[in-house]
């Protein structure tokens, strides 16, 4: 088995803080995920997080006009140039200070960065290999607190910042004689939003209050006139830094008041009207603004979920409705003008909004909380998760998006599964409730009680889908339903500590669960429930896991050992120590050395291979670990995040942050700016908020049942790793004749079966499909009943690897039925290895049949519509011709009746 893993999506998280952008065709989203940057296609309906990530959380992110590259930002000033088309980082750079907004001019030759209170103008990197990609131009300084947003003029010659001193700066991009810099005031809290009217110099700034004011300006973008060198104002440079032009740009310091020799020919502004969004009395702090301005559309998010449409220069409102009770975080808008995005970063929502037709376009909602659990379908295409928030999400794995939530349970999903038949999703959750979901019809058509209260922490369902048992955490029993009936059919006792894990065997009616009375019990389901063997171990158990073939059980315990038992013998067959494997990071609050903190450590969570060769494992760390069983080695370990904004995540505590009064952490600095200290009896607002930082953990972890790729539940969210096939170059008995010229020369010469076979000899994925491709379809039955026994598998796993993406529908569903069918009793003798092949065969197969169906519906109906409306215009034409030839009768009976009267 390869383990060439690689971060392939991040599920379970669509926005978390920072800025929102469009693509520039308007089609996807480009929103900041923690450390990392999902990108939504909204017409294609599916997603992808780019294989980067920035040592910590992500809070502003630009991207180019053209969208060809984006500049990502972290909380601590370090910045990524990202190429959105080979999802590659292109260069590295750190703007030393905590970076608050960036934004490209419209011509895509500089882009402006406030950090502070200063704006820095840097030359946009070009198409041409640079050694610096960031070269500042300019450094502008004007206001007294920090700078909050910016804008640009249509034609790159002007741009805008406001402030948190409620002051609104317009800069000269070049050096203009008539505008440097000029101040505006007018508002009473903080600058929200800045922007110029299209192709012109007049503004509109929005403040935190509420308040809309209108500026106009008197002098037109082509008014601008261009200094000449010889008449720079040397006054605004930095006295006694010259030389500062050199090294890091020049610098433009501003003064609120204009000039007295430069007010004749400075720019001048004039408000001409101030509009207020709180009319009703109730304060609402307006936290995100965004303007299109070729339709002249204000949108504008609140902190109580409401946002507004207002057409301006008149402020008329055209929509208010209400998103959720949380926060509204960032407003963006399409290039057409047509979608509107909203983040909302308390809830984790994404959301995009369609304003002419008020319906929405997409609408996603991550765990707002840990995620605690997941478990993957049958075939692989969905994947389900449970989280501390109460829900229970599934998630197509192709798309990436979650397309049903349930929200039944009223406490933490401890625990989820699928059952065989992969309609039907088991949970399990603290609130004493294990229920049925079915995802036909999506409801919750089961619910499983006990018969005194009981919080349960595991779930189990057997390879039938007949039997559920849950294990509870505070009565040290587990129970026992009957999925058809809901029926209580027993209680187990006999552990003397809470149960941690509950696994069926995959081949018997047999149950092993796990507790912390360092016992694992393996339970017959069909003699009357009683204990069949009792493993006694050295430490508490914490997780359990079968093998695919029910041969073997693994077992993870507190002293951060592995073990693997037969459960036929109960004997121990090998253990694996990962202890030294885990290397948890230290906290900032911890008090105790790095080694006797690595004691306290284990895997939580275990998960066997797709052929059952090898482990995963993971627990209270940042690191994965896959262990081959036979070897009892460790195979590889992965890194599943490199966000310093999570705890636990350096090995080594930082001197920098000790002080006197000890570690930074554990002195308080107070709850930062959105604490707002009401007056006694007041309601509004919670002084009992607390600020931390979560720990880095792995709660969950399952292979994919392909075995192309396994999933965990992390603090960041869904991880999911897959295979990639692409970089890894594995010729298959390789010889010195094997080339693409003989391989070609043997299609010509019509011996497909030696075509077929050097092409998995040289295994280059393209060659092999066009080799199978050329194959007349009547000689497949032919080709593959003379195929050699050791080409079938692979045969067989690269035509469902095909099937996935290809159109030629049939054409492979030959080529596996003619294998499946010659050479089934061969691959029955194989089963365990050949298992994950007819799994990813059987995926495939099942994602055209629900795309098919669909289709043959649609079609379907549109065919009887057409007939009973073709059959309905031909009763109406019917009826007319009976009407025509009435009357011709008539006017012949009466012609005729003339004649005889004459």
């Amino acid at each position: 088995m390869k383990f060439a893993y690689r971060f392939s999506n991040l599920l379970g998280a669509v926005y978390r803080q920072g800025n929102l952008n469009f693509s520039k065709d308007g089609n996807s989203v480009i929103s900041p995920v923690g450390n990392r940057i999902s990108v939504f296609d909204l017409k294609n309906n599916t997603s992808e997080t780019l294989p980067i990530s920035t040592t910590k959380n992500i809070t502003c992110v630009g991207v180019s006009p053209d969208g060809n590259v984006a500049i990502v930002v972290d909380e601590d000033g370090a910045a990524l140039l990202v190429s959105l088309i080979t999802r590659a980082v292109l260069h590295h750079f750190h703007f030393h200070k905590p970076v608050s907004s960036l934004r490209f001019s419209p011509d895509g030759r500089k882009f402006v960065v406030t950090k502070g209170n200063v704006a820095l103008m840097y030359h946009a990197p070009g198409k041409h290999r640079e050694f610096n990609a960031f070269v500042l131009d300019k450094s502008y300084y004007g206001p007294y607190d920090e700078t909050t947003c910016i804008d640009w003029t249509d034609d790159s010659k002007c741009f805008v910042v406001g402030s948190k001193d409620m002051s609104t700066w317009v800069f000269g991009a070049e050096r203009w004689s008539n505008l440097i810099y000029y101040s505006l005031g007018g508002h009473k809290d903080v600058i929200v939003g800045c922007f110029f009217e299209k192709d012109s110099l007049d503004l509109y700034t929005v403040s935190q209050d509420g308040t809309l004011c209108v500026w106009e300006s008197d002098t037109q973008l082509d008014g601008l006139i261009l200094a000449k060198s010889k008449d720079k104002d040397r006054t605004t440079l930095t006295p006694g830094h010259e030389d500062q032009e050199v090294e890091e740009g020049e610098v433009i310091r501003g003064k609120p008041e204009v000039p007295k020799d430069e007010k004749r020919k400075t720019v001048r502004y004039k408000q001409i009207s101030k509009h207020f969004f709180n009319k009703d009395g109730d304060f609402n702090n307006l936290t995100a603004a965004a303007f299109h301005k070729s339709s002249h559309i204000l949108v504008t998010g609140f902190a109580s979920g409401i946002f507004h449409l207002h057409e301006l220069p008149e402020f008329n409102l055209i929509h208010s409705l209400s998103l959720s009770d949380q926060r509204i975080s960032s407003v963006a808008i399409n290039s057409s003008g047509d979608w509107i995005g909203f983040g909302c970063s308390g809830k984790g929502q994404l959301l995009v909004w369609e304003w002419q037709s008020e319906s929405y376009v997409f609408k996603q909602q991550g765990h707002f909380n840990n995620m605690a659990s997941l478990a993957y379908s049958p075939d692989g295409q969905y994947i389900v998760t449970g989280g501390d928030d109460g829900k229970v999400k599934v998630w197509n794995s192709n798309s990436g998006l979650c397309f049903v939530t349930f929200t039944e349970h009223t406490s933490s999903v401890t625990s989820v599964a699928f059952t065989s038949s992969g309609f039907v999703i088991v949970s399990a959750s603290l609130d004493g409730t294990v229920r049925a979901f079915d995802l036909h019809r999506y409801r919750n058509f089961r619910t499983l009680t006990s018969p005194h209260p009981a919080q349960f922490s595991t779930l189990a369902v057997d390879v039938s889908g007949e039997l559920v048992s849950a294990g509870a955490q505070d009565s040290f029993e587990i129970f026992l339903w009957s999925m058809q009936t809901g029926r209580l059919l027993e209680v187990l006792g006999g552990h003397e500590s809470p149960v941690s894990c509950l696994c069926f065997s995959p081949v018997q009616s047999v149950l092993a669960s796990a507790s912390w009375d360092k016992t694992i019990r393996l339970w017959d389901m069909m003699d009357s429930w009683q204990v069949k063997e009792t493993l006694h171990l050295t430490s508490d158990a914490l997780s359990v896991a079968y093998r695919p073939d029910g041969q073997q059980l693994a077992v993870a315990t507190l002293n951060g050992e592995i073990s693997f038992w037969n459960p036929h013998t109960a004997a121990q067959t090998s253990s694996v120590s990962g202890r030294h494997d885990l290397e948890t990071g230290r906290k900032d609050t911890d008090k105790v050395t790095a080694k006797q903190l690595a004691k306290g450590k284990s895997f939580t969570s275990l998960c066997y291979s797709a052929d059952g060769e090898s482990v995963l494992a993971g627990g209270l760390s940042k690191f994965v670990c896959i262990y081959n069983i036979k070897e009892q080695m460790l195979v590889k370990k992965f890194e599943i995040s490199s966000n310093l904004s999570f705890d636990a995540m350096e090995e080594f505590l930082d001197r920098r942050k000790m002080t006197e009064f000890g570690s930074l952490a554990l002195v308080d600095d107070g709850e930062g700016e959105d604490v707002h200290i009401s007056l006694p009896g007041v309601r509004r607002g919670d002084m009992s908020s607390r600020h931390f930082r979560p720990e880095i953990r792995v709660s969950s972890l399952r292979f994919s049942p392909t075995g192309r790729s396994w999933a965990a539940t992390t603090t960041e969210g869904l991880l999911i790793y897959s295979l990639d096939g692409s970089m890894v170059f594995d010729p298959y008995d390789l010889d010195l004749d094997v080339t693409p010229v003989s391989i070609r020369q043997q299609l010509r010469r019509q011996e497909w079966v030696a075509a077929i076979i050097l092409a998995f000899r040289l295994n280059e994925k393209a060659l092999k499909q066009e080799v199978l491709e050329t194959v007349p379809h009547d000689q497949i039955s032919v080709i593959c009943a003379s195929l050699p026994d050791i080409y079938v598998e692979k045969l067989l796993g690269f035509v469902a690897a095909c099937l996935e993406n290809s159109g030629h529908l049939q054409f492979y569903m030959m080529w596996a039925q003619n294998l499946l069918m010659l050479h089934g009793q061969k691959l029955k003798n194989r089963s365990a290895a050949i298992l994950p092949t007819l799994q990813a065969l059987q995926k495939s197969i099942q994602r055209h049949v629900d795309n098919l169906s669909k289709l043959c519906d649609f079609n379907m109906y549109n065919i009887r519509y057409a007939a009973a409306l073709s059959r309905q215009r031909g009763l109406k034409r019917t009826a007319e011709d009976d009407d025509r030839v009435s009357e011709d009768m008539s006017e012949a009976s009466s012609d005729a009746a003339d004649m005889m009267m004459l």
